[in-house]
Parts: C-alpha cells; structure tokens; sequence
C-alpha cells in the first residue's frame, strides 16, 4: 500500500498492482489484439477476394500494426481514463503518480514506449525495469509519471469491540473517562490484530495496554478479570457513549432547526 498526499492536504491508500497482475493484464491485451488483427485481415482479404498485391499487403500490414498495437491501446486508455480490456478484468487502472486520472499525453508516452519495450523487445526490458521497481512499473510509466493500481480492494472486515457478559454489570456502574487519542488508536488496533499474534505477544500487549488504560476506569474491574476482556469491555463502553452522547446532540439539534423553520416564529 502506497500513500499519496493530494493538493488538500489528503492522504490517499492507493495499492499499486503487483508484476503478476500487470501481466496477467497485458497477456489478455495481447491476445485481444491478435484476435483483432485476424478479424481485420478476414474481414480485409473476404472484401478484396483473397487477392494482395506485394506492396499492398506490406502496406496493409504496416498500418494494421500501428493501429492494433498504438493507436487503439492509446485511445482506449485516453477515452476510459487508464483502462483496457486486460486490467477491466483484473481490476486494474493507469493513474498518475500523484492518483489523478491520466490523459492523452500520459497514454501516448506509455504507447510509444510499450511498442518497444513489449513488442519490439518481446517484454524484456519492462520485465527488467518492472522486477527493479516498487511499484512495478515499466519503462513508459517512468516517463509518463504513471503507474498502475488495484481499483477492486477487498476490505477485511473490521473486528468490534464487544462487552464481555460477565462485565456488564460492573460497566452499568463504573465510570469510563475518555482515552487519550493516542491510547485508543492503539487499544483499537490490538483488538483488530489480536488473532493474528503469538499467544505470548497476545497476553502480553494486552497486560500492558490494560495498565496503561486503568487509571481512565473507576472502579477497577472485577478481581480475575482478563485483560483482553478489560480492554473489550472499555473499548466497547466508550464507543456506546459517545454514539449516544452525538444521537442526543444530533437530536437537540433537528429540534432547534424545526422551531427556527417554522412561521410565525413562536414557542
């Protein structure tokens, strides 16, 4: 994952596509090429009767490659900002360096270029210059500023903070002060990866954010309680309040905006 700070200040998570996926890609582009090819030779020689001269068979060749591997690929690219039939079906999209849609240019540098280093070269110089690159990009994404990215993410589904039954008793009376951003955030990412640490890693990060969470909660929870349950239990609590605490402030405030609505304006 990659981090692109935009012209606002905004910090966009863009996941540059692998080698793998690009030429997965690019393999389908081929074979979708040379399948056009044919049907315009086909459709060209059944016109014609079979029947080519030399120089206009060269000719016809000549212009049929510029327009199946240049001209079509380039416009595409340009009219579908960045796609083509390969990357639709791997989800994949050309963006700029800084995740803005490309354009004309940016597609006609990548096509020039792409005409040597995967057709002339048969792949070998964007397969050496993609294998060295972070972000896998070919010799015509490094002059055009461009790279390619996943636009299909699977987001993994986010582990909630839940109150253990056995301490919602103890939470209906205890008094839970709100935690320090920074203590939060790390409480919160705990209990999203906990299932994903060592045991030992497990039980020992959650004593340590359990003390440093203490001092916030009053009374101390039962005695025997264990920390990761703590750690729930709190989590779950503040998060509930504060739901409740902007529910109860958005509806003082639907309030105040219907009595100022309506006419004359009167109690």
């Amino acid at each position: 994952m990659s981090s692109v700070v935009t012209g606002e200040a905004v910090v966009l998570e863009l996941r540059p596509a692998s080698f793998g996926a690009r030429s997965i890609s690019l393999l389908i582009d081929i074979v979708a090429q040379a399948i056009l090819v044919l049907a315009i030779i086909l459709g060209v020689s059944g016109t014609l009767g079979g029947s080519f001269d030399p120089a206009l068979t060269q000719a016809l060749v000549l212009v049929l490659l510029i327009l199946v591997i240049l001209v079509v690929p380039v416009t595409v690219e340009t009219l579908t900002r960045g796609k083509s039939l390969g990357r639709l079906v791997m989800g994949l999209r050309i963006v700029r360096d800084d995740g803005g849609a490309i354009r004309f240019r940016h597609a006609f540098i990548r096509g020039m270029l792409g005409v040597l280093e995967i057709y002339l070269l048969f792949g070998s110089l964007a397969f050496l210059v993609a294998v060295f690159n972070e972000r896998s990009k070919r010799l015509g994404d490094l002059l055009a500023g461009t790279y390619s990215m996943h636009e299909r993410v699977v987001e993994k589904p986010r582990t909630l903070a839940v109150v253990p039954p056995q301490l919602a008793g103890w939470l209906a009376t205890a008094d839970v002060m709100a935690l320090p951003d920074a203590l939060a955030r790390r409480v919160t990412a705990f209990i999203g990866q906990a299932s994903r640490l060592t045991p030992l890693a497990r039980h020992t990060l959650a004593v340590d954010l359990a003390t440093e969470v203490s001092p916030f909660v009053a009374p101390p929870p039962p005695s025997g309680t264990h920390p990761e349950d703590f750690l729930n239990a709190v989590l779950a609590e503040r998060r509930n309040r504060d739901l409740n605490r902007l529910r109860r402030q958005r509806e003082r405030t639907t309030r105040t905006t219907d009595r100022l609505h309506k006419l004359p304006f009167s109690q």
